[in-house]
This record gives C-alpha cells, structure tokens and sequence, in this order.
C-alpha cells in the first residue's frame, strides 16, 4: 500500500471547486493514513536545496562549534546525538538536529512574559549562511501551511479561516535532522527516530533521496514512505487527532536510515500560537456524541510533550 499524493495547486490559487476537491481528498487521506504527500506545493527547490546545504554543513562542524548553539530552555539551536528519546524507545535516536523557530524581537510581549518556547534563534558566528537559508526555508514552509489549513478546515465542514486567529503568532519549530549511517550492529531496537507520533497539529517533511521514513498502517505493518521528487510529506500530528476528537488519526512513524549513507530531512511542526484554544467541540464533536479529550492550550499540549521527550530539558528541570 502507498500513500495518496495530493496535487495542492487549486488549493494554493482559492479555485473554489478545486480547493474543494483537495479538501475531500485531504479528509480521505487523514481518515484512512493519518499521511499524504503533496505536489505543487509552492517551497521553491532553489529554497530547499540552499536550507539542506547549509544544514549538512552545520552537521560536518567539529563538534565543539556546534556545542556553542546548544539547545537551550527555548528548544532552539542543536540538539546532540542521543538527546531524544521516544516514548517507550530502548534506546535514544540516533539523529543529531537544528531547530529554529519565530525569530521574534527581545521586547516581544511574548519573549517579556518568558512564554515557553518563545526567544531568539541561536546562530553559529562560523556559519552565516545557515542563518539566511534555514530562515528562508522557515518562511517559505509558514506560507504553505497557510494554504494547508484552509483545505484542513475545508476538509473538516468548518469555515476556511477557521485557523487563522489560532495562528497569529505560530509556535512553527522547524529542524533540520542528521542521520548518520546505521551499521546493522547497532541492532534492531536502533532508529534514527525510534516509533512514535507527532507532538502537534500538523507536520511538513522533506526528506532527502535516501528514503528510511516508514509509516504504521491499520493493520499495524510498517510501510515505506519513500521520496518522491517534487513532493513534501505531510502528517496529522496529536494535537489535530484531539482536536477532531480522533477523526483525524495521527498515526505512529519511525525512521531507520539503512542506506549506508548521511542521510537528511528538514520536518517543520506547524502549530498554532501558543495560548491558542483548542476543543474537541470546535471540530470532531457533532450534536449528541461525547468528547474524547477535555479542552486545552496549543502551548500545554506541546510543551507537556517536549519535555516528556528531551533530556536536555529533564536535565534543566
């Protein structure tokens, strides 16, 4: 079995019968998969080669350059091999990885108020390009999650801007991830990331032509989501499956990169603002039929996750 690939260029244009049509196709895909891949999706390949560059680059500094952009309380800059360790996992994954988020000013109300996850990316002094690129390609993903969320919504029979006010100010982490190569020695309970599913709404992959993702059907079988040019991948992450109450599945993944080479994907976490809302009632619950989960904030969600998952910050607690 494969996963459906979505041409999103109706969606993108607001042509009113074609956005519908993704939008049935979306619903379809995150009933049955909780997976797609789309096409036509608008991230400039100029754009993503120039971020995966510059990501590979950072990853081949001496390990004491990337030491100094550490991850701090914020979540942001690298994250060393071993640092993430799934729920249930034996062992930590093997990926090393850079994230950035919203570059926000140090007057920020937000940044202010010391709201979780908010602050200034960290930036290596010895890289500047990383800077240019990794932005770039964090605001290029921003603008076609966008676009996603209105077929999302479509696909869900609520209005088509229903995400807007839930998306003022993103908590977008976007991440550049390493894989080293992966001797079989290492055994068979080793992922590059170990099974798991997404903490958020929404995520949007681009992955390399090493291949490595697998993704559990209903049935429980691991199948192979490959690369396929032109496309990006994108997942229903748990936030979305609560906030449909379960109608969406956000479905469990792993990576295992047997190529014998480096492999590298940049996934970006597209979800909403922080204090942002979010109720099963407003999406999944129709008249008569209970609610599965009680109401919650976008950032308590996330962050319970984050810090269930990340030694770095159990180390900080």
């Amino acid at each position: 079995m494969s996963l459906p690939i979505i041409d999103i260029s109706q969606l993108r244009q607001r042509s009113e019968p074609g956005s519908a049509a993704v939008a049935v196709a979306i619903r379809s895909a995150f009933e049955e998969h909780g997976f797609l891949y789309i096409s036509n999706h608008g991230v400039p390949q100029a754009v993503i080669d120039a971020a995966s560059a510059s990501a590979m680059a950072f990853f081949r500094l001496p390990e004491e350059e990337k030491q100094r952009v550490s991850a701090k309380i914020t979540h942001r800059g690298w994250h060393a091999l071993g640092d993430a360790l799934m729920y249930g996992a034996a062992k930590p994954d093997h990926k090393e990885f850079y994230q950035v988020g919203l570059e926000l000013p140090a007057d920020d109300p937000d940044v202010l108020a010391g709201q979780p996850l908010r602050g200034p990316n960290v930036w290596p002094d010895s890289l500047p390009e990383l800077r240019r690129d990794m932005y770039a390609y964090f605001e290029a993903v921003a603008a076609l999650g966008q676009d996603l969320l209105r077929g999302i919504a479509m696909s869900l029979g609520v209005a088509p801007d229903f995400f807007v006010d839930k998306y003022q100010k993103p908590l977008q982490r976007t991440q550049a991830v390493y894989y080293p190569p992966q001797s079989a020695s290492l055994g068979d309970d080793q992922f590059g990331v170990a099974p798991h599913t997404d903490f958020g709404n929404v995520t949007i992959l681009w992955q390399d032509d090493n291949g490595g993702l697998e993704v559990q059907n209903l049935k429980g079988d691991w199948i192979a989501a490959p690369p396929v040019p032109g496309t990006l991948v994108i997942n229903v992450g748990d936030l979305l499956g609560r906030w449909t109450n379960d109608r969406y599945r956000s479905t469990p993944h792993r990576v295992v990169n047997r190529s014998g080479r480096e492999r590298i994907s940049i996934a970006t976490f597209y979800d909403p603002t922080f204090t942002a809302p979010v109720d099963p009632v407003d999406l999944g619950v129709g008249e008569g039929k209970p609610s599965h989960y009680p109401p919650t904030t976008a950032g308590a969600h996330i962050l319970g996750r984050i810090d269930a998952s990340f030694g770095y910050r159990k180390d900080g607690a």
